[in-house]
């Protein structure tokens, strides 16, 4: 099983195909498997790497609270380690604000930028939405906290991302990875800052082609962080937005050939 050792931590990864370099990030509570439905068309074309964030999975888990900046110098010093650099970097969830984040510091790693609903609450503050969903979560820090990791990924998943009955339909597998990293979606969330991102930078500092994109059926909070950052990103070479008609919050489990489809067809582009 290959692994680097990078900003001080061990890191699992793979890498699969060949041509220019694309990065997948994952969000909370999985794992690099999470992309085991896009990864091998998308390696038709591509050198995909895949893998797990720290505290997650195989990744080593650190001690002491942790934050989404390392979560982004992670990624960078991947990319540099494994000599990817620029690279296609894709992000579902927080695996998205991760790659925003790192794009304001670091645009030079990034040949494009992809997000998927990232979870930047603190730009839709006022949305009455948004604010349901923030008291939702602390409802599933709660159930972290006293221990019951099971009822958390469940509360997570029907309250908070998806819908009522969403839990049932996740494969067994993905369900016991969820509750394997229910403590390090809690530590990434304890980081006052990982429901932002600075806007006025991002607009300044990356300016290289950005694809975002939400569920037709995903949680309508999304569609308003979406759209702030589009408008932040409205300078960027080639920005769009895609709204995926039937999915939701994992078009690259639900609807994978739809998010290869779009992904690759905003690549070529």
């Amino acid at each position: 099983m290959p692994r680097a050792r990078v900003n001080g931590v061990e890191l699992f990864y793979e890498v699969t195909g060949e041509g220019d370099p694309l990065v997948l990030v994952h969000g909370s509570w999985v794992d690099h498997y999470g992309w085991r439905m896009v990864a091998p068309r998308l390696a038709e074309s591509y050198r995909v790497l895949v893998y797990d964030r720290r505290g997650h999975s195989r990744s080593e888990r650190p001690p002491g609270q942790g934050t989404r900046r390392q979560d982004e110098d992670d990624l960078a010093a991947l990319i540099e380690a494994l000599d990817l650099a620029p690279a296609h970097v894709a992000g579902s969830s927080f695996g998205g604000s991760i790659a925003l984040g790192l794009a304001t510091r670091r645009p030079d790693l990034f040949r494009s930028l992809a997000a998927h609903e990232p979870p930047l609450l603190g730009l839709v503050e006022g949305d009455q939405e948004a604010q349901a969903a923030r008291l939702r979560l602390d409802a599933v820090f709660a159930d972290i906290r006293g221990g019951d990791h099971e009822a958390a990924a469940r509360r997570f998943v029907e309250e908070v991302v998806s819908g009522p009955g969403e839990w049932d339909r996740v494969p067994e597998r993905t369900r016991e990875t969820f509750i394997a990293n229910a403590p390090t979606f809690l530590d990434e969330q304890s980081d006052p800052a990982w429901a932002m991102v600075d806007l006025p930078r991002l607009a300044a500092g990356y300016t290289g082609p950005a694809l975002l994109t939400t569920g037709g059926e995903g949680m309508p909070w999304f569609q308003g962080i979406v759209a702030t950052l589009a408008k932040a990103l409205r300078g960027a070479r080639g920005a769009r937005v895609v709204l995926l008609e039937g999915a939701g919050h994992v078009p690259h489990l639900t609807h994978p050939d739809a998010y290869v489809d779009t992904l690759t067809g905003f690549l070529a582009s």
